[in-house]
């Protein structure tokens, strides 16, 4: 059976910053608002560097993240890639153009 690796986090406090964006605009209330904001801004769901450079996880997100290491912006590209996929299957219905592929 497959086990993540868990890896040292370089810089915990930008880290959490980032990874507490991606929780807020994935939590249950506020999910189906950050995929309209993804749609209006014609950016796909699974382009993180996107969805990032447009502010769409927050104004100061793309500052904090720059700020990781290579390791550390892995594990949060790997936890917004599994955040989406969390998503409730009538939600990724609704916004089904976000999570198509090309």
């Amino acid at each position: 059976m497959y086990e993540q690796a868990v890896l040292q986090v370089a810089d915990p406090e930008s880290f959490g910053a980032v990874k507490s964006a991606i929780e807020t605009s994935f939590s249950s209330g506020k999910v189906a608002s950050f995929l309209g904001s993804l749609e209006r801004s014609g950016v796909r769901i699974r382009e993180f560097q996107d969805v990032l450079g447009k502010g769409l996880l927050g104004r100061s997100t793309a500052a904090e993240y720059g700020k990781l290491g290579n390791s550390d912006q892995g594990q949060i590209r790997e936890f917004y890639l599994a955040s989406l996929e969390r998503v409730a299957p009538e939600l990724r219905q609704k916004f089904f153009k976000l999570y198509a592929y090309y």
